[in-house]
This record gives C-alpha cells, sequence and structure tokens, in this order.
C-alpha cells in the first residue's frame, strides 16, 4: 500500500530540516523526512566545533546546536519523519520506496525535495599506490571517531588534503595530544576557508605542504609511513623531491561528492561540473515535482547556505503540490566564462530577484563579476574556496535585451 503524502524531503541533515520546515509554513499539510541515520541532523551532530549560523541566526554554533534549532522546530510543526528509514528507489513519477524495520513500503508524494548531501571521496578514488593497511580513513570517519565515539585514530597523523575537515580534524586531534606531522596539498592554495587555514593549522604550527602529494603509503598490516613528493605544473609528482615521514595514520580530505545515485534512478540531469542537478531558480529538476537543495546539489562553504537552498527547495515543492507545475514566461541559460568554475541555479525566469551562487576556478585579486553585459560586483579577492554569491536585483533584470536566453558569467580581472 502507498503513502500518500504532500513533501517526500529525501534527507534529515540541514537542507532537508531547512527544506521541510519552509514546506510546512508555506502551506504543505502533509510533510515527511525520510532520514537513514537514528537521529535528524545529519553530520552535523559529529561537528562539535563552532563557526554555524553566522549568517542565518547571527551567531556562533557548533554544529549540534545549529541542528537542535531545525529540529526543534520541525518537531514543534509536526513534520513526519521515518528514521532509520533507506530510501532505495525514486520513480520519475515520484514514487518514493523505503525500507525499514517495519518493512519495505512506496509514498506517492506530490512533491519530492532531494537533500541527500554529500560523501567524501576516498583512497580508491584518487588512486593512491601502496598498501591496504589499517590506518587510513577519511577526515570525516575520523572525525565521527573521536567526537562520536571517543576513539583517537593514531598518534602520528598526516593529511592529505587541505579540505575544511581535513584542517578542522588537524586542530581537533593536536588537541587530543596527537601529532599532526603535516597537511598535504597538491594545488599552490589551500582547499579550505582561510579561517580553517589560520585557526587550525597556523594557531598550532601544522606544517602544511602546497604542491605535494602523496605517492606511496607504507606498511602492511598498519601505515608506517607516507612518501610525499611535490608536483609540477600538470600536477604530476617529481620523484626526485620525494621524502619520506613517518607516520601511523593517514587521514584523506580529498573533496566531496553529490550523493546522487537516487537522483539518476529518478531521471534527474545532472551537471558535470558539479555532480549534482542542473536546478532552475525554483531549484526544481528537469523531472516535474522533484526539487533539490544544498550539498546535494552543489558543495557549499557554510552551512548556511545549505539551509538557505533548502528552504527554496521546499517553498516551491510546496507550490508544486497545491498548485501543480508553475511555468515561466522565459528561460535564461546561465553558462559558465572565464575563470567560474561553475553556476547555481543553472537558469532563471528573470522575472524576480535572487542569489546567484558560483566558484571561481583559481585565486585572483581585483576582480569584477560580469553576467552577460553588466558588472554586478567587484571583489578585492576570489579562491576556489570562497562561494561568491551574487544578489541579482530586479534593476538589474530589466536591463537585460527582450529575447535574451543565454547569459554568461565572467570572473575579470579590473584593469
Amino acid at each position: 500500500m502507498a503513502d500518500a503524502i504532500d513533501v517526500a524531503v529525501v534527507g534529515g541533515g540541514p537542507a532537508g530540516l531547512a527544506a521541510a520546515i519552509k514546506a510546512k509554513e508555506a502551506g504543505a499539510e502533509h510533510v515527511t523526512i525520510i532520514e537513514r541515520g537514528e537521529r535528524l541532523g545529519g553530520l552535523l551532530n559529529q561537528c562539535i566545533h563552532n563557526g554555524f549560523g553566522l549568517f542565518y541566526f547571527n551567531e556562533d554554533l557548533t554544529g549540534p546546536e545549529y541542528a537542535r534549532r531545525f529540529v526543534e522546530k520541525a518537531e514543534g510543526l509536526k513534520i513526519d519523519t521515518l528514521l532509520e528509514t533507506m530510501t532505495l528507489e525514486i520513480t520519475q513519477d515520484k514514487k518514493v520506496a523505503v525500507c525499514n524495520k517495519d518493512g519495505y513500503r512506496f509514498l506517492e508524494p506530490k512533491a519530492v525535495v532531494l537533500a541527500m548531501g554529500c560523501r567524501e571521496r576516498t583512497r580508491q578514488q584518487i588512486l593512491i599506490p601502496g598498501y591496504r593497511p589499517a590506518g587510513v580513513l577519511t577526515a570525516g570517519t575520523a572525525q565521527r571517531m573521536v567526537n562520536v565515539d571517543g576513539c583517537i585514530p593514531g598518534k602520528e597523523i598526516v593529511i592529505l588534503g587541505s579540505g575544511d575537515i581535513g584542517m578542522i580534524m588537524a586542530r581537533r586531534l593536536t588537541l587530543e595530544g596527537a601529532h599532526v606531522k603535516a597537511v598535504v596539498e597538491i594545488l599552490p592554495y589551500c582547499g579550505g576557508l582561510i579561517r580553517n587555514q589560520v585557526q587550525c593549522l597556523q594557531d598550532f604550527n601544522v606544517p602544511l605542504f602546497l604542491r605535494h602529494t602523496v605517492t606511496w603509503i607504507h606498511g602492511r598490516e598498519r601505515v608506517e609511513a607516507v612518501t610525499i613528493a611535490e608536483v609540477d605544473e600538470n600536477l604530476e609528482p617529481m620523484l626526485e623531491t620525494e621524502r619520506v615521514i613517518g607516520c601511523d595514520t593517514l587521514l584523506l580530505s580529498v573533496g566531496l561528492i553529490p550523493e546522487n545515485e537516487l537522483s539518476l534512478k529518478a531521471g534527474v540531469k545532472l551537471s558535470p561540473l558539479t555532480a549534482g542537478p542542473v536546478t532552475n531558480e525554483r531549484r526544481e529538476t528537469n523531472v516535474p515535482g522533484i526539487f533539490a537543495g544544498g550539498n546535494v546539489v552543489h558543495v557549499n562553504d557554510y552551512v548556511d547556505r545549505v539551509s538557505w537552498e533548502g528552504e527554496i527547495a521546499g517553498q516551491s515543492a510546496a507550490e508544486y503540490a497545491a498548485k501543480g507545475a508553475v511555468t515561466p514566461k522565459k528561460r535564461i541559460d546561465l553558462e559558465v566564462g572565464e575563470n567560474i568554475m561553475y553556476v547555481v541555479p543553472q537558469s532563471i525566469s528573470g522575472e524576480k530577484e535572487l542569489a546567484v551562487q558560483m566558484r571561481v576556478k583559481e585565486p585572483r585579486e581585483k576582480v569584477e563579476i560580469h553576467i552577460g553585459d553588466m558588472v554586478v560586483k567587484r571583489f578585492r579577492a576570489v579562491a576556489p574556496a570562497e562561494m561568491v554569491t551574487i544578489d541579482l536585483t530586479r534593476e538589474q533584470l530589466k536591463k537585460l535585451k527582450e529575447g535574451t536566453t543565454e547569459l554568461r558569467i565572467n570572473c575579470k580581472t579590473r584593469r
């Protein structure tokens, strides 16, 4: 037997919670969150450091504190929750197959919000040579071990990649008495937020090796050492620069990938630039009635932005559940240009003001963002780790030429 509901939200992390709350506030009567974990909040529950909510709440919160505010609001709105429940499939006609201890069943929502978040890249995906000893972990796994399970993964640590989780774990493990001997980054710049580079590495004298990578993992039963080497302009290791660093643990902080196996099953088109769904300004995918928000669309730098994106998807899903499809009078595709890695959303209607998010390909100073023929914002500096957000106003949109179907976004150095 199928359960008929208004909006089903797949994922109970920050995006899913925000989407469900907004959908309920927008008039959807029956909203259900489907969460595979044992409680709501997602990875926020293991992020015990502060730095959350600076924009959304204008407060400096820990991850669990941030999550708790949304969980309490969802409970107050009496939003239905299916915990420890796996979503097995979403069909193109929006049937959602779920399975838990009570068995297998279908939900039949009028609209679906994809909010599955993202996952870490593993050793297998970056192909590090060497044996397969114990002690090679993703940074997120180590974070859960330390903050939730109370277990220190090792005493002598090397971290590959300067993503935010990796740098935060460098600080966390140092505070727990471990020796973080190096953070190794293949790019010529740090891969995470500047504040984390300062607060987690520089403040704790953790060495950062830019333009380096791990070329070999030593040890059969347990990690004994890693070999690192400098890379050339093509990111290829220069063997003459190799050095061995003794360690018992290698943490990987080498990027995140949106969780989109369910999206593909539902027929959702994915962007080759973000690995997440292609969406319009309402965060609707190419499949009518299926919306997406947060890190499942693209990997954000701040959780506050994840929540805001979830809210857009949740409100749009509620409107779809109540009124059916909303067809804009026109569609304008946003295309990437000079020094732009990607842009979200990928299309707009040009009918209302909105925020456009993007990342640059490389760091630059004294730049301006061009959308079409308009210079919309100037920055003293930009970097790939820092999201660039542009607020397009009604006045700017009115300047678009009649019949515009495409706008190219460029990040140009100011003259």
